[in-house]
């Protein structure tokens, strides 16, 4: 039988490498994709890292590191694209393929020899199938399971390929820093370091009880199997987001409810819309609202059906809008829906009249919106709101 082999695929600096490939006069260039003041960098491209910059850094803070780079505002949408034509690549050599990101996937590579080689040939063809077909490169990790395959696919980046064969574990494992560890975080590192543990392989000089007495059952298990480099974790194909959701900070704080109430049409709009995409209805809505002081508020509500239209989204969100004690000062607000469910919505028997009517709106508007660009056809509640809406990302 087969040992099991395990492929982690990570693109790199996916989108500002969408950007560079979309605008070859890019190239070259330390392009950050966060141009909100207020926000944070949601990606970097290489030579934006070489200063320091990262995602998930302030924006504020990547242009004092890099006041010379090319701050973007980034296309959802357009990642979402280009990220459906990866992954069918990626389905082409396996069944089983698990999608954890609009970037990232694993693969399992386990009984594929005969039909596409050995891993390392599969990580190849792989790698140059994207390459052709999107213009892109990723970054391969190869290992017995899912956790050492993550690692591996971040030690040759960009455009690399990294193999942990099983009867290396042990050795990778001795010189693995604990900060590469996925799940220990610095509050757990700063707590190792008491024990002088700085790589993977130092947790197993104790044993797992020891762990157990000062990190819990279920805490000083996981460190230990870190530490072991085991995980039983399958690639499940069959993979279903727990959530969808659009959040928009503003550059400068907001205060009128009427204009939160825009924001948020705005973006059931956007969240309703990538729904139907997908063929999903959710159930619950949530509400988040950050206030000028940083202090996040969140209010969620559970609806009597699964929805994907953009009214029963908003409706929903509103309500959670006027039931809350809103901050003098508004940071940042944002919409989210979850407990999805697929397929066909079962009607009731009491529908509220219109619901057919919304649906039917929705799917005009959609056809429009793809057939001709996000702009070509605009609400009446939004119509003065688009030319606003620069005043938050």
């Amino acid at each position: 039988m087969d040992s099991r082999r395990i492929l982690h695929l990570d693109m790199d600096a996916f989108f500002a490498s969408v950007e560079i490939r979309d605008d070859p006069s890019l190239a070259g260039k330390p392009v950050i994709i966060g141009n909100n003041p207020r926000g944070v960098v949601s990606a970097a491209s290489y030579e934006a890292r070489k200063y320091g910059v990262r995602s998930a850094m302030p924006v504020m803070r990547a242009k004092k590191l890099c006041p010379h780079g090319v701050f973007l505002s980034g296309h959802g949408r357009r990642y979402g694209e280009v990220s459906r034509e990866i992954m069918a690549v990626v389905h082409d050599f396996s069944p089983l393929v698990e999608q954890t990101s609009v970037d990232e996937a694993y693969v399992d590579l386990t009984g594929l020899a005969r039909l596409h080689g050995t891993p390392l040939a599969i990580a190849r063809a792989m790698k140059a199938r994207i390459r052709q077909e999107t213009g892109l490169t990723a970054s391969v990790g190869i290992a017995p399971n899912k956790y050492l395959a993550k690692v591996a696919s971040d030690l040759d980046k960009p455009d690399g390929i990294y193999i942990v064969d099983p009867e290396m574990v042990e050795a990778f494992l001795s010189t693995l820093a604990i900060d590469k560890v996925p799940g220990i975080g610095p509050k757990t590192q700063a707590m190792l370091a008491r024990y002088q543990v700085r790589f993977a392989g130092d947790i197993r000089r104790f044993p797992l009880e020891f762990w157990k007495e000062r990190f819990g059952e279920k805490g000083g298990e996981f460190l230990w199997r870190r530490g072991c480099g085991v995980s039983d974790s399958p690639v499940c194909p069959d993979f279903e987001p727990k959530s969808s959701g659009a959040e928009n900070t503003f550059e400068a704080d907001v205060s009128d409810p009427e204009v939160l109430k825009a924001w948020l049409l705005h973006q059931a709009e956007r969240v309703g819309r990538d729904l139907r995409k997908d063929g999903y209805f959710g159930r619950t809505v949530t509400l988040k609202v950050k206030s000028a002081d940083f202090t996040v508020k969140t209010r969620s509500l559970s609806l009597p059906e699964p929805v994907c239209d953009t009214q029963s989204l908003f409706e929903a969100a509103a309500r959670l809008l006027a039931a809350m004690a809103l901050p003098a000062k508004v940071r940042l607000i944002g919409l989210s829906v979850s407990n999805f469910s697929r397929g066909s919505r079962q009607l009731s028997l009491f529908e509220e009249p219109g619901g057919g009517r919304r649906q039917r709106l929705d799917s005009t508007l959609d056809a429009i919106l793809d057939r001709f660009g996000k702009s070509a056809v605009i609400r009446g509640r939004l119509f003065d709101f688009a030319s606003k809406r620069g005043q938050g990302r």
